[in-house]
Formats: C-alpha cells, sequence, structure tokens
C-alpha cells in the first residue's frame, strides 16, 4: 500500500484499523495481527505500537500482557456513546464560540455554511464540515478539550462519511442553527445543535453498520434515539 505523504504514519495505522472495525473485519474481542499490518501498510513495528497506544487510549483496543491487543467491546451502546460524546465535547467548544460571538470566527462560519448549502458532492460537504469544525476547535477548545475531539474525530473517519452520499440534507441544517446560535450568542443553542447532530451521526452510522452486517438488525437504533 503506499504512503500518503503529509499524513503520520501512526494516523495511517489507526485508520486502518478503525476501518477495519467499521467493517466488520475485526470484531470485538478479535487479536490485531502487528505483522500483518505492517506488511499491508508498509511500515515498520513503530508506528503500529503507537497507533496501538493511542487506540487503547480512545478505547478501542485493550492489550494484555504478553498476548497482544485486542478490540474492545464494539456494539450499538460504543456507537451511541461515542456520538454522546462526540455531540458534547463539540458542544463545548461551540458554546464558547457562542458567547464570544468573534466577528473574524463568525465571517468564517458563514463562509463555510455557504459552501456547505451549496455543493452535492459528498467529499466536498465532508470536507468542508470538517474545516467547520476546525476552525471552532482551533478558536476555543483548549489543549485537553482539543485532544478530546480528536480522539472521538478518530472514529468519525473521512471514508465513511464521504461512502454516504445521501446525508447533505440532513446534516446541513444542523451546521445552519449552529451558525446562527454563534452570531445571535446564543451558548444552548450552539451546543445542543452539535449534541442533536452527533445524534443523527450516530443513526446514520449505526443503519449503515446494520446494513453492511457489522452489527446485528435488533441492535439498530429505535425511534427514540
Amino acid at each position: 500500500m503506499p504512503k500518503k505523504y503529509g499524513v503520520k504514519e501512526k494516523d495511517l495505522v489507526v485508520a486502518h484499523v478503525v476501518n477495519m472495525v467499521l467493517t466488520g473485519k475485526l470484531r470485538s474481542g478479535d487479536r490485531i495481527d502487528r505483522n500483518e499490518i505492517a506488511h499491508e501498510l508498509g511500515l515498520s513495528r513503530v508506528p503500529i505500537q503507537e497507533a496501538v497506544v493511542q487506540l487503547e487510549h480512545d478505547g478501542i483496543l485493550s492489550t494484555r500482557y504478553h498476548r497482544g491487543a485486542f478490540v474492545e467491546r464494539f456494539d450499538v451502546a460504543f456507537v451511541r456513546e461515542h456520538h454522546e460524546l462526540h455531540g458534547l465535547l463539540t458542544g463545548m467548544a461551540s458554546a464558547r464560540a457562542a458567547a464570544d460571538r468573534d466577528s473574524g470566527v463568525v465571517d468564517q462560519l458563514n463562509t463555510l455554511t455557504g459552501v456547505l448549502r451549496s455543493t452535492r458532492e459528498s467529499r466536498a460537504f465532508y470536507d468542508t464540515a470538517w474545516q467547520y469544525r476546525t476552525v471552532i476547535t482551533d478558536a476555543y477548545a483548549g489543549p485537553r478539550l482539543a485532544a478530546l475531539i480528536r480522539s472521538v474525530q478518530a472514529f468519525t473517519p473521512r471514508t465513511f462519511w464521504v461512502g454516504y452520499l445521501s446525508n447533505q440534507d440532513e446534516m446541513l441544517p444542523y451546521y445552519e442553527n449552529e451558525t446562527s446560535a454563534i452570531r445571535s450568542g446564543d451558548q444552548a443553542a450552539a451546543r445542543n445543535a452539535c449534541v442533536d447532530r452527533s445524534e443523527l451521526m450516530g443513526r446514520i452510522m449505526l443503519a449503515e453498520l446494520v446494513r453492511r452486517g457489522v452489527l446485528h438488525a435488533a441492535g439498530a437504533p429505535s425511534a427514540a434515539f
């Protein structure tokens, strides 16, 4: 597999392992094969170990002394909790943006919201949404909060959302609501827009994982989720 220049080797491994979980190639309790990953990605064992440390910190893997690294429990509850955390963490930064109402940040968010509104291509929408989130995180998340947001973002990989080709119309109102809340200084509304958007993302991910057969249909989200 050719290396992607400009991307840390450790991050390539993290994305690879997460993708294997999301496609069902790795399931709860499976042991990861470090040699196989090193061969597939053309990397040394060093970035593999760095990725294992991060993935264990993020609750995706667990290591057992002299036995290796294993996939943690991955089920409907995990996906729901992950997106709940994502909403709460990003909501903290967004509420701070609403409290501050910095004109430069607001102008950037207005511009990015306009791009989100006009684009019909999934890849462009996702990349713009990522940029939107980065603007707020960089301006209003301290080092600890920023690290936590990056941690949860590792389990919302770009390839997954680019592959979901019809979510723009579903996702757009939440960005519009967040931008409006920040512009008007409504901290609660800014926070709620993030929480609500993350819940939608959780429903979308669960439905897709059920469709792929990664999770059982019995674990599909109910209307009350």
